[in-house]
């Protein structure tokens, strides 16, 4: 019965943005690099700014980068958005640190967050929107993903290790099988002790999904969209230039 006094749980915003972007090349981290006439980070803060539900953007940035004045442009609407000098040597590290400053910051250890990459600027405020309502009265939380639409190819091992070009051994089906997008959605104390762990561990996880996972969990699989894909090499670079002039 005491459940009706409860507040309702809150929507908060993560984006790590430590990484150097190694592939994509240039002086700037690839998340600060102006991508059609802005820096691509600020397509994602302002999807979040615009989604009535997230309360307030967290980013967790490197120490070495927080004084930098690109961060200051970054700051619109009335949204509260922090910049957050917690970025590790790896994304776990720096969405766990990150993630310990919002409990310290008050953040209610039951609030949901929204973990985003910031090389994700295709995100939208409808597809935001979607994830929250599938994923709100869930224990396990959940994520943005796509059905695997291409053939797999299993490639010879021995090959990749000598340097030749691989051969395909067999293919793999695709049955079942979702690629993970952001955000991925959990709650925030649940979220913390889940990548403590991995990280303790040292365990094999790319993404929040993979150390919720570690624990039992078994997070929904919310249908995401194409044009959310991640900006890792050029040729992505130059495709999230032409679909993001396009939206203009």
């Amino acid at each position: 019965m005491g459940s009706a006094n409860q507040s309702p749980r809150k929507c908060h915003a993560l984006l790590p943005t430590a990484g150097m972007g190694s592939r994509l090349g240039g002086e700037l981290p690839k998340q600060f690099q102006e991508l059609a006439g802005k820096p691509m980070l600020a397509y994602a803060l302002e999807a979040f700014v615009q989604s009535p539900q997230i309360e307030s953007i967290w980013v967790g940035v490197s120490p070495n980068f927080i004084d930098n004045p690109i961060l200051k442009s970054l700051a619109m609407g009335n949204k509260p958005i922090h910049f957050l000098p917690t970025g590790g040597p790896t994304r776990q590290e720096t969405v766990r640190n990150t993630l310990g400053e919002l409990m310290k910051a008050g953040i209610a250890v039951d609030d949901w967050i929204l973990v985003h990459d910031a090389a994700r600027p295709g995100i939208t405020p409808t597809l935001i929107e979607k994830l929250i309502q599938a994923v709100h009265q869930s224990t396990a939380g959940g994520l943005l993903a796509v059905p695997l639409a291409d053939t797999l190819k299993l490639a010879d091992l021995d090959a990749a290790i000598a340097g030749n070009l691989p051969h395909a051994e067999k293919t793999i089906p695709r049955d079942h099988l979702w690629q993970a997008q952001t955000p991925q959605m959990f709650a925030l104390k649940k979220l913390h002790d889940a990548l403590e762990d991995a990280i303790r561990l040292e365990a094999h996880v790319t993404d929040e999904a993979s150390a919720m996972e570690l624990l039992g969990f078994k997070p929904l699989l919310i249908e995401g969209a194409t044009r959310n894909f991640k900006v890792t090499h050029p040729a992505d670079w130059e495709l999230m230039q032409l679909l993001l002039s396009a939206s203009k």
